[in-house]
């Protein structure tokens, strides 16, 4: 089953229609009244800290109190392995944050806690007046580099992971990590059925790169050329250290509200589509099928969006999700990324102006929001030298966990704004 909030009753079967017309949902949308990151690029911080700074800014940003609130949703991923918070995160790290006795509800889907909590905070700011604030924390690097990874891959089932262990040789390299390892096959998957190369994979990476460096929160701040990422250590098969994602530290916030008609004028939700797999269906099937499910909600399809924040746990993956979403036809990403068809200023659709997971950086919880923060950045036209000209309609898709070779979660929301394309 999926699960979808948007506003076309086109794509609602009649049930649907009918329970949005009781509810008097039908006209109204959910708009993003602040948003805020931290910095990615630090490592002194405390959950606390990046938590409470994530609130306070994203509050500010609304010109809000934190106690005039209606809900908090807190996502984290690796709390309870790496900084002693099993239960309850949200409520330990935000309680000097003046937020009084608004609820607060945790979220813990692994790289897709983000986007997990921006679904449920749509939901919940359609059912009521009060703003909803939706958080993402997370604080990796704790000096115990086999506790992080275990934190990661705690998003795979117990059984499954010790398959992996078993089948691509983490026993015998206790420093690898096994999602890299999937992620290895699936670039070699990419390059022999479809005739992606290395040198494309490094494109993308170089790229994200050169996004990273021009925005001042990012992880990553220095541009690298495509032999650089060729040349890096090797992390699993043709995947390079700069063609992957790195532990970050970060959080991001975002404070989502019903609309009150035309006087808001910022970005607001086209839609949203969340759904789950069960190892029915292949990692990239999966991306197709759920994509194909959101368009068809949304009424829009990859043609119509000027950028796109997108699941880059490798560059490698970036183009095989690419194609997998509908952006490219199988085989031409790659070609189209070596050319710069994807970069600021080029001619097809923005791939990643935040740098993506590569670039930006990936703590996982947070991740999903961080999109969230580029997408509303972007269309408010105040990403300074990242700026995708004339943007009025960005997507983002974030996924996390693999469950038997399937996503675990996938999902994709849909940000527009009323401003004219300019």
């Amino acid at each position: 089953m999926s699960s979808v909030t948007n506003v076309q009753l086109d794509a609602l079967d009649m049930t649907s229609r009918r329970d949005l017309e009781e509810t008097n949902l039908v006209d109204e949308r959910v708009v993003v009244r602040g948003a805020a990151m931290t910095s990615f690029n630090r490592r002194d911080l405390s959950p606390q800290a990046l938590a409470q700074q994530a609130l306070a800014d994203a509050i500010a940003d609304a010109r809000i109190e934190p106690d005039e609130l209606g809900l908090v949703v807190a996502s984290n991923a690796t709390g309870g392995r790496l900084n002693e918070q099993g239960c309850v995160r949200g409520q330990a790290w935000l309680r000097k944050s003046g937020l009084g006795n608004v609820p607060v509800i945790n979220v813990d889907n692994s790289c897709a806690g983000g986007s997990s909590a921006i679904h449920l905070g749509l939901l919940a700011a359609r059912s009521s007046h009060l703003p909803v604030l939706v958080i993402g924390v997370e604080k990796m690097w704790t000096g115990d580099r086999s506790a992080t990874l275990a934190g990661i891959e705690d998003g795979l089932p117990a059984d499954y992971r010790a398959d992996l262990h078993a089948r691509l040789g983490k026993d015998a390299d206790p420093a690898m990590s096994v999602l890299m390892g999937l992620n290895a096959r699936w670039a070699e998957q990419h390059m022999k059925e479809r005739g992606s190369t290395v040198r494309q994979i490094a494109a993308a990476a170089a790229k994200a790169r050169s996004h990273a460096a021009r925005n001042p929160l990012a992880q990553w701040q220095q541009t690298v050329t495509i032999d650089e990422v060729l040349a890096s250590p090797p992390v699993a098969g043709v995947l390079t250290r700069l063609m992957c994602s790195s532990f970050t530290d970060g959080a991001a916030a975002v404070v989502l509200q019903r609309s009150r008609g035309q006087q808001d004028d910022g970005p607001y939700f086209v839609g949203s589509l969340a759904r789950s797999g069960n190892g029915d269906l292949d990692y990239h099937e999966r991306l197709t099928e759920v994509s194909e499910a959101a368009w068809n909600a949304f009424g829009i399809g990859p043609e119509d969006f000027d950028l796109v924040e997108l699941h880059d746990a490798t560059s490698a993956e970036e183009l095989f999700a690419l194609e997998s979403l509908g952006f490219f036809a199988p085989g031409e990403a790659g070609p189209a990324t070596l050319a710069g068809a994807t970069t600021i200023g080029g001619p097809g659709i923005t791939v990643n102006p935040s740098g993506g997971l590569v670039g930006r950086g990936h703590p996982l919880g947070a991740t999903g929001i961080a999109q969230l923060v580029e997408l509303v950045t972007q269309l408010e036209g105040r990403a300074g030298q990242r700026q995708v000209e004339g943007a009025r309609l960005g997507v983002a898709i974030n996924t996390g966990g693999v469950i038997d070779g399937d996503a675990g979660y996938v999902g994709i929301f849909c940000l527009g704004t009323r401003k004219a394309r300019t």
